[in-house]
């Protein structure tokens, strides 16, 4: 007891001192913007920030705007949010000489000046990548993701990392070592995860680009929660080294690094930026495809494959609203709309989605938090996950009758034999050969699908992980997938909403429809979605709705 309590109380210290380091970060950007403020009183920082990012990157480069001028203004801004709404999780004070470096190099990248904000799991050079967890604090990477190497030889200039949920496996944003971030739209409401620290930061409008990562949604619920817009690549378009994942070496559910900013033209710079030699250099795993202008900027019209619901979880009425409002419009200037039929939505759920990533029985997810100094938020998941394999079984037989999605997810997380993971790997190749064959049949450019929303109120994805089912689909197939706002929850929506029942009528479903209680005003967004390494057509299809 003596050594446990010793032990315990080392690591509150280690929280301590982390959470010290993160308000000395945010006292370190006060002084910065004051100094600078103090020095160039004259400088319309209000100006700056309504800049978007291809006006403000041409300025940058063209010489019209001072680098510095741009920097400070972000960080001050950044400060704000971060005050509102804890998502920095430290200030990268190395920025500042980078910022002076890149005034003397005079080599313009496509992003030069740009100030860019980085996720906790992307590494960077001298900084922890904590993932929530107290074990990785003081462990500070010994070198630059790919990702952050290409940005900085692109001249932008990474200036804070930010918050995400313990271990990533969540669509919330919080943990132990630097609490709950919120979402800057509505203080009660999640900002989405894993990378929700950037959606608020982002959302907020204290960074012009940011970036995270998308192993279920990751990505596209903070965009989605935050009403920006996000594009999850194909898994292997931009660079993963250096880049931690949630459960290292699964290959079941493909996990993506993109950007996060306020418009799609943003994202199709960012993407153009990092599309470079630099990229296909530092990582030959890359396949060297550099960003496709023609088919970016065509005009040709579309034929667009659609659906409301995947029949898994009942779309909120906001949801069914916008996939309808935004099909309309798309039909309206001269698209060609196809109704698309999901199959097999909760066998794809349980047995590609979580039998894939817990295949060991989650013994590798598992031992992430040993020796972690709290679990009670996952203490029912720990619990299965622990338990034999006849207990699980014996379990998901009971729970059938009554709770079916419980007994599919008890089932699911049985450890896997070498032989059964290898048959589970190829059943989802040929998932994603039929779902590609009905794809052409129809004769698809791209896809309109629903997205999650509006935001889930504070501590409700942690219990509504089946929610996923929208986003998850597009990691299993490892399409590129991109979050456009579209419209926002009106009081319309709210009674409608009354009537909620979704289609199991279990547990998960009422608490989905309290989630979505309480929400007029709040962002509604879509999803649009292009075969496999045609990230450049799923963009135009994102402007596209963007611009209706």
């Amino acid at each position: 007891l003596l050594l446990r309590w010793r032990r315990r109380r080392g690591l509150w210290r280690k929280v301590k001192e982390a959470r010290q380091r993160q308000e000395r970060s945010l006292v370190q950007m006060e002084m910065a913007v004051r100094r600078f403020r103090e020095q160039h009183p004259s400088v319309n920082m209000v100006s700056i920030l309504s800049l978007p990012l291809p006006e403000l990157s041409k300025k940058l480069r063209d010489g019209s705007l001072p680098p510095e001028h741009v920097f400070y203004a972000y960080v001050g801004k950044a400060l704000q949010i971060a005050t509102e709404t804890n998502c920095i999780t430290e200030y990268l004070q190395e920025s500042e000489t980078q910022l002076q470096k890149a005034k003397l190099t005079g080599k313009l990248g496509l992003l030069y000046g740009v100030p860019v904000s980085i996720k906790d799991s992307i590494d960077c050079q001298g900084h922890d990548s904590t993932l929530g967890f107290i074990k990785n604090l003081n462990k500070p990477a010994a070198e630059d993701s790919v990702v952050v190497q290409v940005l900085r030889r692109q001249g932008a200039i990474p200036f804070v990392k930010t918050n995400v949920p313990q271990s990533l496996i969540s669509y919330d944003c919080k943990n132990l070592i630097f609490g709950q971030t919120f979402n800057p739209l509505l203080y009660t409401r999640s900002p989405g995860g894993s990378s929700g620290g950037e959606g608020a930061l982002v959302g907020g409008g204290g960074s012009i680009l940011g970036f995270g990562t998308d192993v279920g949604g990751s990505l596209r619920f903070p965009a989605a929660f935050c009403g920006i817009c996000a594009l999850k690549p194909t898994g292997n378009r931009l660079s993963k080294k250096g880049i931690i994942s949630g459960v290292l070496g699964q290959k079941a559910v493909a996990a993506a690094v993109g950007p996060m900013a306020k418009d799609v033209e943003s994202l199709a710079l960012c993407m153009r930026a990092l599309l470079c030699e630099d990229m296909f250099n530092l990582d030959s795993t890359v396949p060297p495809l550099p960003f496709n202008e023609e088919i970016y900027s065509g005009t040709q019209p579309l034929r667009i494959g659609y659906y409301e619901t995947d029949f898994f979880t009942m779309p909120s009425p906001a949801m069914r609203r916008a996939i309808r409002e935004t099909k309309q419009l798309l039909e309206d200037a001269g698209h060609t709309l196809v109704p698309f039929e999901l199959m097999n939505v909760d066998y794809m759920i349980f047995n590609f989605c979580i039998r894939g990533m817990f295949a060991d029985g989650a013994t590798s997810f598992l031992k992430r938090f040993k020796g972690e100094l709290e679990k009670s938020s996952m203490g029912l998941f720990f619990w299965l996950a622990k338990s034999p394999n006849w207990l699980k079984t014996v379990l998901s037989w009971i729970a059938k009758p009554f709770v079916p999605r419980f007994s599919d997810i008890v089932r699911s997380m049985r450890a896997n034999t070498v032989d059964e993971v290898w048959s589970l790997h190829h059943e989802i190749e040929e998932f994603c050969h039929q779902f590609i064959a009905q794809w052409k049949k129809l004769n698809l450019d791209v896809m309109l699908c629903p997205m999650l929303g509006p935001a889930l109120s504070i501590g409700y994805p942690g219990k509504l992980s089946v929610a996923v089912s929208y986003t998850m689909l597009y990691n299993i197939l490892d399409f590129p997938a991109g979050v456009v706002p579209v419209t926002m929850v009106t009081d319309e929506d709210e009674e409608e909403l009354k009537g909620y029942q979704g289609y199991f009528r279990d547990w998960w479903d009422r608490t989905l429809a309290k989630a979505f209680r309480s929400s007029t005003g709040l962002p509604v967004a879509v999803q649009c979605v292009a075969l496999p390494w045609q990230e450049e057509l799923c963009l135009r299809f994102m402007k596209e709705v963007e611009t209706l």
